[in-house]
């Protein structure tokens, strides 16, 4: 593994960097004022369809497609995306004018993969070019849905048609106006085994029968105007090509989709810490307390080193599990997945909190990044999988290679 990047990354990372620095960062605040209106509250501004027309023009467009779909995208293995995704997370709206935001990004790999050429045709496509956006439908708030086993939502054969009910929240992208398809995890057989109850289906979301609740707070933020919904799906009829892969295969299709996707979210979270601590640094330096800097104070110092070398230790885990992801695939990887899925999180939590309690009050309020920062970085604890999950699957894991 080497410790520099190579030269195409380089490239784009400098490519991406002064697009960030010209078009996204002067924005970043006014950003957040454009949903006031309740009117607008779910729609995407016309400033980020502005951005990603420039962005595509520039070439920064789909960077996260993996070589294998290198017609769709970039061509970049993990690891060579792997710093351009820390980059855009470092402005967390960032990512969509790149088309490299979550859900989207795996709901594109997932039709990349396993969809059929028709479900590519009709939405893969439209995805890809971003004129569309799309959300996966599998928390539902009845069970725990860390167990994946425990989704409650019947998908039923009826003729040339599947009847789907059930009631799922936490859906991300389903309130942006732009959102018109859900990939939608449920079962097709409840007495098969038990992994093989599952399928995934594609359902327009503006099929009679699906209808949106609410809008579902995360951390007490809206996350507009991409929002994260709960959902009724109440005898919503669609074709049986709209299945995926085949019945009984959604925790196939699940596991293929929630390694980059997992990865990803670690990759971000890397960009929100590294630019937290980068604001700590400046803002300590102006703040004065007590007769003299912050900077100046021996236990700032001592935060300040210790932020930094758990943001290291997060990258160069990051980078690791994608250099393996590249060479040996998701499923050999899976450990080290879960290693950085654990750490990552934390971290980033660790560090934008010191960062916030350097600001002070202003850390807390909206004239900085922090709070939303911080709330994201909480919420990915829970998001591809609670702590606990990785950690009891990951212990499991190294427990039974010892015992070969």
């Amino acid at each position: 593994m080497h410790f520099e990047y190579n030269e195409k990354t380089t490239r784009l990372a400098e490519q991406l960097t002064a697009f960030m620095d010209k078009h996204v960062y002067p924005i970043e605040q006014e950003y957040g004022t454009l949903f006031s209106d309740a009117h607008n509250q779910w729609r995407t501004p016309k400033v980020m369809e502005e951005l990603k027309q420039k962005a595509r023009a520039e070439g920064l467009w789909n960077l996260f497609m993996p070589e294998e779909y290198k017609p769709y995208g970039a061509g970049l293995t993990n690891l060579e995306y792997a710093p351009l995704c820390e980059i855009m997370g470092r402005v967390l709206f960032s990512s969509e004018i790149f088309n490299c935001s979550a859900p989207d990004t795996g709901n594109m790999e997932v039709l990349a993969k396993y969809g059929s050429s028709e479900q590519q045709e009709a939405w893969l496509k439209p995805l890809l070019e971003g004129q569309i956006r799309s959300a996966f439908a599998m928390t539902e708030p009845d069970v725990a849905s860390c167990d994946a086993t425990n989704i409650e939502t019947s998908i039923r054969r009826d003729g040339d048609n599947y009847v789907i009910n059930g009631r799922k929240w936490y859906i991300s992208g389903a309130m942006n106006e732009n959102c018109k398809i859900l990939i939608v995890m449920g079962k097709t057989d409840p007495d098969a085994a038990r992994h093989q109850q599952q399928s995934q289906i594609l359902v327009p979301i503006e099929t009679p029968g699906v209808t949106i609740v609410r809008p579902m707070s995360a951390m007490n933020m809206l996350d507009e105007p991409v929002g994260h919904a709960e959902i009724i799906f109440d005898n919503v009829k669609v074709p049986v090509e709209n299945i995926i892969l085949g019945e009984g295969r959604g925790f196939e299709v699940a596991q293929g989709r929630l390694g980059p996707g997992r990865i990803h979210h670690c990759m971000r979270l890397i960009g929100c810490a590294q630019r937290a601590l980068d604001m700590a640094c400046e803002r300590v330096n102006q703040r004065v307390a007590f007769g003299k800097p912050l900077a100046k104070q021996q236990s700032v110092r001592e935060s300040i080193a210790q932020m930094h070398c758990d943001i290291e230790q997060a990258r160069l885990l990051t980078m690791k599990a994608a250099d393996q992801m590249d060479r040996h695939g998701n499923k050999v990887a899976k450990d080290l997945i879960a290693a950085i899925k654990i750490v990552a999180p934390k971290m980033a939590c660790r560090v934008i909190d010191e960062a916030i309690q350097m600001f002070g009050a202003m850390g807390t309020s909206q004239d900085a990044p922090l709070a939303a920062m911080y709330a994201y970085a909480r919420t990915v604890r829970l998001a591809d999988g609670p702590d606990q999950v990785h950690m009891m699957q990951l212990g499991r894991s190294l427990i039974e290679k010892k015992a070969r």
